[in-house]
């Protein structure tokens, strides 16, 4: 019996094959994973439909497969199907739309996606494929105003290739498919973002000092819990902007991003409910999370639903930076390494710990005082921080 590949999802019937978990000759069971498959969205394992031993294994480690393509075959299945029986669909969790996301029309074969005739001439006047339309409306359907919103995107002209290795030699290397997604999501915030970053620096002296009382405390979880208490004061750096909807959506939750840098590139989990949580509980989670994220043990549901991201870069050094806001956010907080200084006080002369903020934001949805009012309070905030 062949054990192919399922459909992962809306959008998501390819990966590439990261690891084999089994080997010629395993006797495995039904639902054991077999493999783990990295797709634009994550890394996660692909169960077997059924149980028997392992004849032949028919993909290697970096292979790219899709849904229907053969990954193994069992001898001796004890789950298999019945010829005279029609396949049963092997479903997979899809990916929840994000807050001004809009909704994927599901795509049947032979089967077109949903939309009233006239958009469907519309879409064939301007030589405009409908499956690859995203629909705003109810179950996907697509009207008039997604055609057009495709009509409207800027055509980016084809790049040219160029032949680097008639100067010297060269070593190519093909993106992952986690760093094509990286590369296409900041390429859209970069694109549709008006973004601009308001620089402060804040006193972290004395925090500092309280942080070296608990072992193994960084200051990433004392940023979330003051981030969380400015975002608090200033909601609509914790919204959304639904531009279909002409809507900004502001969140009553408080699910803070963490951007880790791995060896697979920039991942960023959730803290979630974070304004619930204390700095050490924060702390153990974010020590949890960045670890599965450099073993690329992270679920796509672990990197949903963000409302505010920080990026700590303080660990390896450099002061101030211009993050680019990760969307479908409306702002996002860079900070840098510590560093002495000398700051004049009470009219003398001290050497403090002085920590660089940076906070870039979508200048559709923030104005320019609110940024210098969120950024007063969050220098306040870290400043005033007990755990």
């Amino acid at each position: 019996m062949d054990i192919k590949l399922p459909s992962l999802g809306e959008g998501a019937d390819s990966g590439t094959v990261v690891s084999v978990m089994v080997k010629e000759g395993d006797r495995i069971a039904k639902d054991q994973p077999i493999l783990e498959l990295e797709t634009e969205k994550a890394v996660g394992t692909i169960p077997s439909s059924a149980a028997g031993t392992v004849q032949k294994i028919r993909v290697k480690v970096g292979d790219k497969i899709s849904a229907g393509q053969v990954i193994l075959t069992l001898d001796g299945g004890a789950a298999l199907a019945d010829a005279t029986t029609a396949p049963r669909e092997v479903t997979r969790p899809t990916a929840v739309p994000t807050e001004g996301s809009q909704v994927a029309a599901k795509v049947i074969p032979g089967i077109p996606p949903p939309a009233s005739p006239l958009v469907r001439k519309m879409a064939a006047q301007l030589g405009i494929d409908l499956t690859r339309v995203r629909g705003s409306e109810h179950g996907g359907r697509i009207t008039m105003e997604d055609v057009r919103a495709i009509v409207q995107q800027p055509q980016r002209p084809a790049a040219a290739r160029v032949d680097f290795s008639q100067w010297g030699p060269v070593t190519k290397k093909p993106l992952s498919s986690l760093r094509k997604t990286i590369a296409r999501r900041l390429g859209e915030s970069w694109s549709t973002v008006p973004r601009v970053t308001q620089f402060d620096e804040a006193d972290i002296t004395e925090l500092n000092e309280l942080r070296k009382k608990h072992a193994g405390l960084t200051l990433t979880p004392l940023a979330i819990k003051a981030v969380v208490a400015t975002l608090k004061k200033h909601p609509i750096f914790n919204s959304s902007f639904d531009e279909a909807a002409g809507e900004i959506v502001f969140k009553e939750y408080y699910h803070i991003g963490v951007a880790v840098d791995t060896e697979y590139g920039l991942l960023v989990p959730m803290i979630r409910d974070a304004d619930k949580k204390s700095v050490l509980e924060i702390s153990k989670e974010l020590e949890d999370v960045a670890a599965r994220a450099r073993e690329r043990k992270l679920s796509s549901e672990q990197m949903k639903g963000g409302t505010f991201t920080i990026s700590n870069q303080g660990g390896i050094g450099g002061a101030h930076f211009t993050p680019i806001v990760n969307l479908p956010e409306v702002a996002i907080l860079g900070i840098g390494r510590g560093k002495l200084k000398p700051v004049v006080r009470d009219a003398k002369i001290e050497p403090r710990l002085m920590l660089p903020l940076a906070l870039s934001y979508d200048h559709r949805v923030i104005d320019g005082g609110n940024a210098a009012r969120f950024i007063v309070d969050l220098v306040t905030a870290l400043e005033k921080l007990s755990v």
